[in-house]
């Protein structure tokens, strides 16, 4: 996703460790679970539950493979946790027998990344796009061209993240470009592209996102749906573009990292946060789309008050690449930055 938050790794600990009969340690991205349902899962289950936070995919892989994390539950997006079945770093839980599996979406069951779903249950989708702040750019915004070839008000006023696949993911639309090619011609289309955006751009960064595009730092900036959406409901004068082109989607779900040491309580999490009042509460905290079954009634962001989460244009997921396709990527983006 996704998504990277401002700030350093949260840890939360709602309940003492010695006052209760279990325990639970999260490894998710920050800021990213409701602290009242931790806090009501800790209560109805007698359990402490403990938080760290991440701020990227790749910071969660580097810690699952390091291994003995003594994390009982993570929750990465589609194209890690791919790569994370492949090597062997999840614990195939059976996800598909568990009364959660049955609150899924359809459309979000058995998807590429995990077919049999004994891996995972989602929890969180979204899209990343670029995000106009409405007082200082009053142009269009129906096409990515406006973004990567940016002139007059929007050139050296346009911010990207600090990471390459959503960015990248992004150009590709717009170029026509399939994502994980292997065609060094077509990433070098890419590579062009993005240095002769280059100049225009304020900053690669995916920190202090709403204080840089509020400020007046810059006029755009690539961001994720839910983010601005709660920004945007805060007050800030800030608007995502539905880009003809597309946007770039991204699914988190929530895993069970090999040799978790509280593996029973991760089940029961996973079946609490998957029940359809709870995964309204969830949808409502972050701000983000759930694929489970929610109470309708109960939702904050319905399409009228939170378009941005119900995109009328097409969105693409990033997927797991080859080696081959992720060294262009990785090579595009060290020439970018250099």
């Amino acid at each position: 996703m996704k998504k990277i938050l401002a700030g350093t790794a949260l840890l939360l600990c709602l309940t003492p460790m010695a006052q209760a009969a279990g325990k639970l340690n999260l490894y998710v991205w920050s800021e990213s679970i409701s602290p009242a349902l931790i806090e009501k899962f800790s209560k109805e289950n007698d359990v402490a539950v403990h938080v760290d936070g991440y701020t990227s995919n790749e910071d969660l892989l580097t810690k699952l493979q390091a291994g003995a994390s003594g994390y009982d539950i993570s929750t990465p997006s589609q194209h890690f946790l791919k790569i994370m079945i492949d090597q062997g770093l999840l614990d195939n839980y059976g996800a598909n027998t568990l009364k959660a599996y049955d609150n899924i979406d359809p459309r979000w069951r058995n998807q590429w990344w995990d077919e049999t779903q004994g891996y995972s249950i989602p929890i969180a989708y979204g899209t990343a796009g670029f995000v106009v702040n409405t007082d200082l750019y009053k142009g269009p915004t129906d096409s990515l061209k406006y973004f990567f070839e940016p002139e007059g008000e929007l050139a050296g006023k346009i911010a990207m993240l600090a990471q390459p696949d959503e960015v990248i993911g992004a150009a590709q639309l717009y170029l026509g470009v399939p994502f994980c090619t292997e065609d060094s011609a077509e990433m070098k289309k890419v590579l062009d592209l993005l240095m002769a955006q280059k100049p225009s751009v304020a900053v690669y960064s995916s920190d202090s996102i709403a204080s840089r595009l509020g400020s007046g730092e810059v006029s755009a900036h690539f961001w994720w749906d839910g983010e601005e959406l709660k920004a945007r409901a805060g007050g800030a004068p800030f608007q995502m573009a539905m880009t003809k082109e597309g946007l770039v989607g991204w699914i988190d779900s929530m895993v069970i990292p090999k040799g978790a040491p509280n593996r029973e309580n991760a089940i029961k999490f996973i079946e609490f946060m998957s029940e359809p009042e709870n995964a309204t509460e969830q949808m409502n905290y972050y701000a983000h789309s759930s694929p489970m079954k929610t109470v309708t009634e109960k939702v904050v962001y319905t399409k009228e008050k939170a378009p941005e989460l119900y995109p009328d244009v097409p969105v693409e997921f990033s997927r797991t690449c080859s080696p081959a396709a992720q060294d262009l990527v990785t090579r595009v983006w060290t020439q970018l930055l250099q």
